[in-house]
């Protein structure tokens, strides 16, 4: 299917609501008007109009809850390529909200086209993961359970926890990350297995989902973006201007102490508290609900599923060894190399020279939307190519990431050098580095600008 058939990127029109009723509603029926910080568990809005889930059977499972009372209408469009206006009236409209404004916008020349493009490439259905790709997933699963088993059984060493170490890491780039974003698989039961890859590494499903999707859908969005604000008060990743409260003496010297912070990621995910209640403070400061039922009946089970974790990971090493140094300097190798791995590789994505890093500026200016494709191009960077894809769960290719965030990685190289021919054409600007090296470089002089409150309003340098 083409992707402007039937208009097809056209999305709902809203217009002003003053009688009460639901456009296209042929009925006419009186629903509820409301603010969005009103909206309920059971409900989310899309441009501006309420729909209700409770009925709704979402072809890609109940998670489909966790966004239960707010506003969706980025998120919606951008896990939904395919979609059209007609697919909305699958769900039951209760109600308007009055204080919706589009800071993005949809269906423009350069969304159409990059869409037509790739899509001739992958076609509908067949975005999902590949036999290369469960192959790889296979490979790495069975990597880590042997290390795991390993660590448990036989003890902990230097060597092993090097080892461990990279095997989580590997779980968290390569499984867990295409199956919670319903990449993995069209099967939504095997996206939820491979899914709790992510607490099998110390972390927490629920809460990266709650976390990860609102990251997707405002990427470096001054404050609604959790990862900008994430390392806050530490590190900043945002380039806050001079006297700015944020800033701090000591930011002036961050690329020093970079990547120990990024060495601490493993710590402060283990041991965050936020497991107990399930509401990802990033998220939540970014003005995302959480209190819902589907997350109120996880608790126990998040809970549960991190004590394992933290008995097979941190306590067996002392059953080992004993209560001694050895044992924990072998759970802090290991930490490290998983922070650093994981930590490393998520900080090149969005944070590099003269990346947009305020891709709402001109809403805030002129009243005018952005275009919500080109903010995710020109925020995000790519390196290397079908190796590094390999290794790193398609993160390298970060723009097409953005573009496509339920297409499979392993489709990634393919689509690379069309979206890069689409992107010169539109004059959209495509981060490109050959090499991983020269993204980390030009990550740590943009730490050290922001640090510093040094960035220029230069043109951009990113090579095509």
């Amino acid at each position: 299917m083409a992707p402007d058939e039937d208009k097809l990127r056209r999305r709902v029109i809203v217009t002003p609501i003053h009688s009460g009723t639901i456009p296209g509603n042929s009925h006419n029926e009186l629903v509820s008007v409301k603010k969005t910080d009103e909206l309920k568990q059971n409900e989310v809005a899309i441009d501006g109009i309420v729909y209700d889930l409770t009925s709704f059977n979402h072809p890609g499972g109940g998670s489909i809850m966790i966004f239960g009372g707010n506003d969706v209408t980025v998120t919606y469009k951008m896990i939904h390529p395919h979609h059209t206006s007609k697919n909305l009236e699958k769900m039951k409209k209760v109600g308007v909200v009055t204080d919706y404004k589009a800071e993005f916008k949809f269906d423009t020349p350069f969304e159409r086209e990059v869409k037509q493009e790739v899509f001739k490439i992958v076609r509908r259905g067949r975005e999902f993961g590949t036999p290369g790709f469960f192959f790889r997933v296979s490979l790495y699963v069975s990597f880590y359970f042997v290390t795991e088993a390993l660590w448990v059984l036989k003890g902990s060493s230097i060597t092993l926890a090097v080892i461990l170490g990279l095997a989580q890491a590997f779980i968290g780039l390569n499984v867990q990350h295409d199956a919670n974003h319903g990449a993995a698989s069209k099967t939504p039961w095997l996206n939820d297995i491979l899914g709790f890859g992510a607490d099998l590494i110390g972390g927490s499903k629920w809460t990266w989902l709650q976390q990860h999707w609102t990251h997707h859908s405002y990427t470096n969005h001054l404050s609604k973006d959790p990862d900008a604000m994430s390392a806050e008060p530490m590190v900043l990743f945002t380039d806050y201007p001079k006297g700015h409260p944020a800033r701090k003496f000591y930011h002036k010297f961050q690329v020093l102490f970079f990547f120990p912070i990024l060495s601490f990621y493993w710590l402060s995910s283990v041991f965050n508290p936020q497991i107990l209640d399930l509401r990802q403070r990033g998220a939540l400061a970014a003005g995302m609900k959480m209190e819902n039922d589907f997350t109120v009946k996880r608790r126990k089970w998040a809970i549960l599923i991190r004590l394992i974790y933290i008995f097979v990971n941190i306590i067996t090493p002392f059953l080992n060894h004993g209560l001694c140094w050895k044992a924990l300097g072998h759970i802090w190798l290991m930490s490290t190399v998983e922070s650093l791995t994981l930590a490393v590789l998520f900080a090149l994505s969005h944070n590099f020279e003269n990346s947009d890093r305020d891709p709402t500026k001109s809403v805030r200016l002129t009243g005018e939307p952005v275009c919500w494709f080109k903010s995710q191009v020109e925020t995000s960077s790519t390196y290397g190519g079908m190796i590094s894809g390999m290794l790193t769960g398609g993160l390298n290719f970060q723009v097409e990431h953005h573009l496509f965030p339920r297409m499979c990685s392993a489709w990634y190289p393919y689509i690379a050098p069309t979206v890069r021919k689409v992107c010169a054409k539109h004059g959209v600007r495509y981060a490109y580095y050959p090499w991983i090296l020269q993204n980390l470089v030009s990550t740590l002089k943009y730490m050290h600008q922001a640090g510093t409150g040094s960035c220029l309003e230069n043109p951009y340098s990113g090579k095509a």
